[in-house]
Parts: structure tokens; sequence; C-alpha cells
């Protein structure tokens, strides 16, 4: 993926941060979880989104980190709001669809850009159609890269892939990879997943309820935990799933890094920005089951093991590999798994970057 900085951006349209769009075209139920408040066509492939990001926020803006920085998690979020309501807006993907998320990445490049300071964050993004499926007229899936920027400076990039399922579709996709079984709901989920959550700030919190590790353990260079399913979270569970998200994987994978980097490198999470991610998603992630995160500490590059994939009826198809990038000596890779029963539904590469005032 071609880096911010070497993307010569044409100037974007007036954006507008006045107010958010309607929260059923990023599928939210809460008001307060919708940070997208614009879209602007730019062509065939091309449109810009803004978002606002606030100061502070229940989830979101919960960190331990100083200087305080604009949740990376936050942005990515943002992103993934742009893409699903372009989709509708742009490509004419019915509301009915369902969405399956294939791959997400972010680099921040310049991080010094996105701290927290007296106002809300302009984000702006100019997303770019990468890869476009079609059939029978049909857009069915869509691979999205996007150039981020604020106050008028390119700070860095992402990419998100999607995948559209209409609701019979989708439902025998669901019911093929649960073998025939009913699917679940997070609303009739226990409030309480058993085993003992980690300290908060191990793992870069105050809050206790944003904590979604459970019986932490450190052994050499690596660690492991359970990932605790918080179905009555407002944020993370803004309404009803049928399955495990991968922004609630997302999240545990990368307090499992902070736990790691704290525990095998001495990287307190108060000075541990996450400047970059990717990930790629296997197979859906399952309510009912245990989902066990390993994370490995000191390997390089941010590709992860598995390929971009497409979701069919009958498994996945890998696609092509992502080039690496050169790490800079304040960072620290951090590869992260996670699994249910032996099974991988994904794996992260993050990079940790120490950060000082």
């Amino acid at each position: 993926m071609t880096t911010a900085t070497e993307v010569a951006t044409e100037a974007l349209p007036e954006l507008d941060y006045a107010r958010t769009v309607d929260r059923l075209l990023v599928h939210r139920d809460a008001l307060g979880e919708v940070f997208l408040t614009d879209l602007q066509p730019l062509g065939d492939t091309r449109y810009a989104a803004a978002a606002q990001l606030p100061r502070s926020h229940a989830y979101y803006g919960d960190h331990l980190l100083r200087p305080g920085h604009h949740d990376p998690l936050l942005i990515l979020e943002a992103c993934r709001q742009a893409t699903l309501a372009g989709a509708h807006r742009f490509f004419g993907v019915p509301a009915d669809n369902k969405f399956i998320l294939t791959h997400l990445s972010l680099r921040l490049e310049r991080p010094e850009l996105v701290f927290v300071g007296t106002s809300p964050f302009r984000l702006a993004m100019h997303v770019r159609i990468g890869k476009r499926m079609e059939r029978e007229g049909r857009v069915t899936g869509l691979d999205y890269e996007i150039t981020l920027s604020g106050g008028g400076a390119v700070f860095g990039s992402a990419s998100v892939g999607l995948r559209f399922k209409d609701p019979g579709g989708y439902l025998t996709l669901r019911l093929n990879n649960r073998d025939g079984l009913a699917l679940p709901s997070s609303a009739s989920y226990p409030a309480v997943t058993p085993g003992a959550p980690i300290a908060p700030h191990l793992v870069g919190r105050s809050n206790p309820d944003n904590v979604v590790l459970l019986d932490g353990v450190v052994i050499g260079e690596s660690a492991q935990a359970l990932l605790r399913i918080p179905a009555r979270h407002a944020s993370l569970f803004d309404h009803p799933q049928d399955h495990l998200p991968g922004m609630v994987i997302a999240e545990g994978a990368r307090q499992l890094a902070l736990l790691a980097a704290l525990e095998v490198r001495g990287l307190a999470a108060s000075k541990a920005l996450l400047t970059a991610l990717d990930v790629r998603f296997t197979r859906f992630g399952e309510l009912e089951d245990d989902t066990v995160l390993s994370a490995s500490v000191g390997t390089s590059g941010h590709r992860p093991a598995e390929a971009p994939v497409d979701y069919t009826l009958g498994g996945v198809l890998a696609a092509a590999d992502e080039d690496e990038d050169e790490p800079r000596p304040e960072d620290l890779r951090v590869a992260v798994e996670a699994t249910q029963k032996g099974e991988v539904l994904c794996t992260f590469a993050f990079t940790l970057t120490r950060i000082t005032a």
C-alpha cells in the first residue's frame, strides 16, 4: 500500500463538520457513536469524507497515554464509518445487506499531528476504491485505500476491505460456518465472562469496564489472554451482533500488545502509541467459543501472516501480500493471533512507538 507521504493528493472540497450523517448509514444505533459528518463525491472511484473526533469519550478517550493522542482505533473506526456510508451512498449497496469486514490497516506516519487539543479534531479522508467486485450488476465487495489528514496536513493512511451479502446469502454463509446451528445474539449473552480481568493500568486504561482481557499470562517474550466479550459495552456492542465484531477483537489484540510491551520490554502503556496495524480476518468469531489471544514481541514487519481474503459460501480465498515497511529505532513490533478451538480467526501486526513529551 502506498504511504501517505508518497501520495500527492489533490485539494479536497470543503467538508462539513456541523452535524453527523444519518446513523443508519454507518450502522450505529447511538448518535454518540457516529463520528462521520460529511461525504463528497470526487469521481467514479474516489470520494472525500469528514469526521469529528471528540476530545472526550467514555471508551475511545479512556487512555493513560501522555501526552494525549486521539485513539488510533477511533481513527480507524472513522475510516470504517466512511466506507460503510460510501458503500450505501455511492455504490448502491442496499440498506438490508450485511457487511463483512475482511481486512484493516492503519499507518500514523506523523502521530504528533493527532494529539488531543483544545477543540474536537477535524479528520479529512480522501477515499479511493482499490478493488471493486460485482456480480450480475450488483456490487459485492469494495477495498478502500484512505489518505488521512487534519489541519490541512497528511498524517497517515488506512485501508478497509468490505464484502456485502444480501440477508439470505449471509444467513447461508453463517449457518455453513456453524454447521447449521442457529445464530446467537449478543443481546442475550451473559453480562460477565468468567475469568480474572487484567488490571486496567497494565493495558493503558483507567476504567475497568474498558478492559477486554482475562487471565493474562506472560512467558518469555510471549503473552496470552482470553478475550472478555463485553456484550453490554455501549461502544463495542452498539447494537446486537450474531458474531464477534472485528473491532472487538482488535481492541483485545491491542490491549495484549500493550501488556506484552510492558512485561517483556518495559515499555509502559503511558508511553506506547499504536502507530501501525494490519489485520486479516479469515473466519467469523463466534460468541459462544473462547477466544484465545497470543502475542509475540519483537517480530519484524507490519505484514501479518495471513493474506487479504474474500469470504465465499465455501470458505475463504487468499489474495496477495503487501509490502513490508522499514522499522524506526523507537518502534516495537508485536504480533497477535486470535484463535477459537485452535482455528485462527485473524492475525494482527502492530507497531508501538515510544512517545516522548
